[in-house]
């Protein structure tokens, strides 16, 4: 899955009405709303946008007949299979009515252009984990979760040795997992922070 590597914009005339689209890279819906105030042109005749974020979409015809603006830009944004992006397309309306049929065709249209010429990147999933190493087997870690760029989320020495938090890309996961246990005979324990911690048994 890809988002916007930046913001871009695009523009096209259709009929005397120009369309500019402007699209932006977004992890939460609180930034999808500050682009779009961010952006808004008094002038404009139309703000129609739409965002996704994973499972989380919204959209808006402002103004426009329903549904001629605020989903095709959505349906656009998903055909180029991106994520994490707000899009919207201000409209200056050049005195030609465009019918339901031409809006969907002009709302979805620039807006594939637009996002078919913007650079991308890829999204990098992360995960939390959580590991605990026994004083014996410390001297192993750090090496290990510097060679997977984990970020340190917290860590904590216990009466066992250590405990640490950490955040990974999670394509990265079984890879530290295995290569952890396999340094330490298995000793050194690996947990999806999500996860609930198995209980050990206790000895008869």
């Amino acid at each position: 899955m890809f988002t916007l590597a930046r913001e871009t914009v695009c523009e096209e005339e259709i009929k005397k009405s120009r369309f500019v689209v402007k699209g932006a890279p977004v992890t939460r819906s609180e930034d999808a709303f500050a682009f779009l105030e961010r952006i808004r042109k008094a002038r404009a005749t139309h703000h129609c946008w739409a965002y996704r974020i994973g499972q989380d979409y919204r959209f808006s015809d402002d103004g426009e007949p329903a549904g001629t603006a605020g989903i095709p830009i959505l349906n656009a944004i998903e055909k180029q299979t991106i994520d994490q992006v707000m899009v919207v397309v201000i409209r200056y309306y050049g005195g030609i009515k465009l019918g339901a049929g031409g809006l969907v065709r002009a709302y979805g249209g620039c807006t594939a252009k637009c996002l078919q010429a913007a650079r991308l990147r890829p999204i990098i999933v992360s995960k939390m984990v959580k590991l605990k190493a026994g004083f014996d087997c410390i001297g192993s870690v750090y090496p290990i979760i510097n060679q997977f760029n984990a970020e340190k989320l917290a860590e904590q020495y216990t009466e066992n040795g250590l405990e640490l938090t950490l955040r990974i890309n999670q394509a990265d996961f079984h890879s530290l997992s295995t290569t952890l246990k396999n340094v330490s005979s298995g000793k050194i324990e690996v947990f999806d922070a999500n996860l609930p911690v198995p209980c050990r048994k206790a000895s008869p």
